[in-house]
């Protein structure tokens, strides 16, 4: 036998196997399963941990990359199979994940706890001068500046440290009277006639009442009658300790009565100014705590109190004004510097509270997520309280003590749940499609 005759016999044997296997598959009984599309239950050679076949097959960096068989992800990684056993489930209102998808997507967990609960509300705030403690130096004589002693603004001053000296006509001509009084009363304190006596010591005490109406001090006065000495000019003095925050004035400028010489300032004590929005305005009592923040002095605090709520709010910013007094021995807050304000509002020593990022907001309720373990998830509608500064808010309703509750990751739990709901139902509705189908989108895709 040559070779040619060899070769065709092996051909010939080739094809009468192939014939008999493919009748043999045309006549299998109807309804017999296909071993390659529906695998028995116990099957042990699929991809998922029962030995079933997965509904897809998912790029471990990007959920939205799906395939209907193995391979490489666009960042050239292994595709991951997605077993009916380990996808989202939903029954009874739980959602389960994959504990892997569950570390994936960077869950974190807390637990429900009671705490104290500081409400902080914080404003951007404004130092100014305590407004009792500012004075402001007039003549009440009409003259000429002889002499500046304090000549220059911010100058610290003493109470009743000489401010200036003031040359006054009217000064000079009431210093006369009050000699001539004095020497009226001497000569006249010994005549028979009542009227005469009483007399004397009117004219005196008229003369003196108008010194002292002046501002004239009263150990000035006295000098003036134990001397005889007029003096030509009228001194004018501190009225209290502070800082020159206006000087108006300078020698040889004629003043009058309604000049404003200088402006003092008491910067012992100041005035914070801290703008409030109107939904937190319910939280601010008179009274209450403040701590200022300087950036200049970082570390330091200022703590200060609440001592007047604005009545009304600015249109422009739909906030009112809170005003703090804050001591402030050494001067380091400065009127108009700018400050952190933290005003403290009334503590709850007892509060169910959860952290705020934990908290979505759907418009109409309030939800979280609580863990049950094993990647399940329960969504819960819960009755929140009041919201503190530091990132907790108060639980009225919805949950207990010691339960867990997702604080981050949850909307990503949220969308991978409907993700995947989705896609199951899609691919269950591709499985659904009658063979024709198939076959025709075969024929196109070949075409």
């Amino acid at each position: 036998m040559n070779a040619k005759q060899t070769f065709g016999i092996a051909i010939a044997l080739a094809l009468a196997l192939a014939v008999g296997w493919f009748g043999k598959g045309l006549q299998a009984p109807p309804g017999a399963p296909d071993q390659h599309t529906d695998m028995p239950s116990g099957a042990v050679d699929g991809p998922c941990p029962d030995g079933s076949q997965p509904l897809h097959w998912v790029a471990p960096m990007d959920p939205n990359f799906i395939r209907d068989e193995p391979g490489k992800s666009p960042m050239g990684m292994d595709l991951v199979p997605k077993c009916a056993s380990t996808s989202i489930e939903k029954s009874e209102g739980q959602v389960k994940i994959d504990p892997t998808v569950v570390q994936n997507i960077g869950v974190r967990t807390e637990r429900v706890e009671r705490r104290v609960l500081e409400r902080i509300i914080r404003s951007a705030g404004r130092v100014d001068y305590d407004e009792r403690l500012v004075a402001h130096v007039h003549t009440k004589v009409q003259g000429w500046v002889e002499k500046l002693y304090v000549d220059y603004e911010g100058q610290r001053v003493e109470r009743g440290q000489p401010l200036l000296e003031i040359y006054s006509p009217e000064l000079v001509s009431t210093q006369e009277e009050i000699l001539i009084a004095v020497r009226y009363r001497e000569e006249t304190k010994d005549s028979p006639f009542v009227d005469v006596r009483h007399g004397g010591a009117s004219l005196l005490d008229a003369a003196k009442q108008r010194l002292a109406l002046w501002d004239v001090p009263e150990r000035d006065i006295q000098r003036l009658i134990e001397t005889g000495e007029t003096r030509k000019t009228l001194t004018l003095y501190a009225p209290s300790r502070g800082a020159v925050t206006h000087l108006m004035v300078r020698e040889g400028m004629e003043v009058a009565p309604n000049s404003n010489l200088y402006t003092i300032a008491d910067l012992s004590r100041v005035w914070v100014y801290a703008n409030v929005y109107e939904y937190e305005l319910p939280w601010v009592e008179l009274g209450q705590r403040a701590i200022v923040e300087i950036s200049y002095l970082p570390g330091q605090s200022f703590e200060g109190t609440v001592t007047h709520i604005d009545p009304f709010l600015d249109p422009a910013t739909r906030t009112a004004r809170v005003r703090l007094e804050h001591a402030n021995p050494d001067g380091l807050l400065k009127p108009e510097m700018f400050a952190n304000v933290s005003i403290i509002a009334d503590a709850q020593d007892d509060a169910l509270a959860i952290p705020e990022e934990a908290l979505i907001r759907s418009g109409r309720r309030n939800l979280v997520f609580v863990a049950l373990g094993e990647g399940r998830f329960e969504p819960r509608v819960v009755e929140v309280g009041s919201r503190t500064g530091d990132g907790w808010i108060e639980i009225g309703g919805g949950l207990a003590e010691g339960e867990v509750i997702v604080s981050s990751g949850q909307f990503l739990i949220d969308s991978e749940s409907r993700l995947q709901e989705s896609l199951q139902k899609f691919l269950s509705h591709r499985e659904e499609e009658p063979p024709a189908h198939h076959h025709h989108e075969m024929m196109d895709m070949g075409s």
